[in-house]
């Protein structure tokens, strides 16, 4: 059987379970997802995007799949409390696939969490759960009825805009078996203080597969920031599909860290779709610190004049980790800047590949890009494979790339000896200079400063977990 006829027999046998337990949004896109993976399967590594990723063989294993929802018997609250200092995060939890909620009134060892604080209008939760208030018995229950009503035209509107247009299999293939979606809306104008994080939690028994769906509306003026924490919770294997969806409109702001410490027995695949409109400002930085098999694709458009994004990487791999970044940034409108910097850490027989490719489109006018990928290999077994590319329709533009592959500097180590420090210190200290640039573009500032801690423990071999987690144990 092939990889993806599994996937095809599933849907036809649970289509009916699927739908039951989803919401008529996320069911409308569902069946033309389904004929569009029939026709185009998984791709080949003969595929430009996906030659370096061999999903066929990622998605042939045999996962269990919760279709009908069954509830996960984890508190997140009781298992992880991220200790970031002076963070004050409003925390929520995605356990698998399932939104945990806001935990109010949770206490951990004694202490009571406090109630994440949003801003009027603001919404951080189930599509599904938003779905059922929008109905028409709720809104005729609403006290104000009229809000709601233009929310539920937005969501039909938005869900799977972007993702449904791309063709790739791995995205379809999500809006084919996710049931919920994690919505994060900001209203026009609207500014939250307060960084939202999203702890995504892995637990399971058995080895399973979990869909996971994150749609991002910020209004015109909006601004919010958004950290996604990847965890295990089990020592079992894990395959993640993710597709994220972010709006940026006019003049709105966006920041989107995700980082990554999970183990050696996940899979992880995600798809980044991001639409940016008039003068809007997007950071996208993924790091990954601990992890398997890791495959992220970012799909980012400058549809508005005067828009401008950041996308940062940061990949610290060792043992026989696989990190594969695929990058894909269009310039649509006039004066629009993008910056991209992915920086990698090979140690051991790990494998890293970046391919980033910048589209300046017709009529692109006074573009400005750059384009760089660094990358380290601290062990003669190590592979980088490193692909940057330009394509420019517009004449009037101020576009740079550039790639650089190395070992660590003999002359440098040899003289931190000289001064006393133990050549593996050395090695430590030169390896965290390194990647400590795209730590530095992250614009929380308490959560730099504890990545610079995480990052370089990860450099020193430790599985560094944020004080009160009690996950992987």
């Amino acid at each position: 059987m092939n990889s993806e006829q599994q996937y095809i027999d599933i849907y036809n046998e649970q289509r009916d379970v699927i739908f039951e337990h989803s919401s008529d949004v996320m069911n409308a896109v569902r069946d033309e997802a389904f004929e569009r993976f029939k026709a185009n399967r998984f791709p080949t590594q003969k595929v430009e995007r996906y030659k370096y990723t061999d999903l066929q063989k990622l998605f042939e294993p045999d996962y269990g799949l919760n279709l009908r929802r069954l509830n996960i018997p984890v508190d997140p609250y009781q298992a992880f409390r991220c200790d970031v200092p002076n963070l004050s995060t409003s925390l929520f939890f995605v356990v698998n696939d399932h939104f945990f909620g806001r935990g109010e009134g949770q206490e951990v060892r004694g202490e009571r969490i406090p109630q994440p604080q949003l801003p009027d209008g603001v919404i951080v939760g189930s599509l599904n759960e938003q779905i059922s208030l929008l109905s028409p018995l709720s809104s005729l229950l609403s006290p104000t009825p009229s809000l709601l009503s233009p929310l539920s035209s937005l969501l039909s509107e938005y869900y799977n805009s972007l993702a449904g247009k791309d063709g790739d299999a791995v995205t379809d293939l999500n809006t084919m078996l996710a049931q919920d979606a994690l919505l994060v809306y900001v209203p026009r104008g609207v500014k939250v203080e307060r960084a939202i994080q999203v702890v995504n939690i892995l637990r399971s028994d058995v080895p399973l597969m979990v869909n996971r769906r994150v749609l991002i509306i910020a209004e015109e003026g909006a601004e919010v920031t958004l950290l996604f924490c990847d965890h295990a919770a089990d020592d079992h294997a894990f395959l993640t599909t993710q597709v994220i969806e972010v709006f940026a409109k006019d003049n709105a702001t966006v920041n989107l860290y995700c980082l990554e410490e999970t183990h050696y027995k996940n899979v992880r695949v995600s798809n980044v779709y991001i639409d940016q409109q008039r003068s809007s400002r997007v950071t996208h930085n993924v790091i990954t610190l601990h992890n398997g098999i890791t495959r992220n694709k970012l799909d980012l458009t400058l549809n508005g004049d005067g828009a401008e994004c950041e996308c940062l990487g940061c990949v610290i791999a060792d043992k026989q980790q696989h990190v594969d970044n695929n990058t894909l940034i269009t310039h649509h409108a006039t004066h629009c800047t993008s910056n991209e910097l992915y920086k990698y850490v090979l140690n051991d027989q790990s494998t890293g590949a970046f391919a980033g490719r910048v589209l300046v489109e017709h009529g692109a006018q006074q573009t400005n890009s750059q384009m760089t990928n660094q990358n380290l290999c601290s062990s003669p077994d190590a592979h980088i494979y490193t692909q940057p590319m330009l394509e420019i329709y517009a004449d009037d533009v101020k576009c740079a790339h550039g790639s650089t592959i190395g070992q660590l500097n003999d002359q440098a180590l040899f003289y931190m000896q000289q001064r006393g420090i133990p050549r593996k210190e050395a090695r430590t200290l030169l390896e965290v200079a390194f990647i400590n640039q795209v730590i530095e573009g992250i614009r929380l500032v308490p959560l730099r400063d504890r990545l610079h801690y995480l990052v370089e423990k990860r450099f020193r071999g430790e599985l560094s977990k944020c004080k009160g987690c009690q996950l992987c144990r």
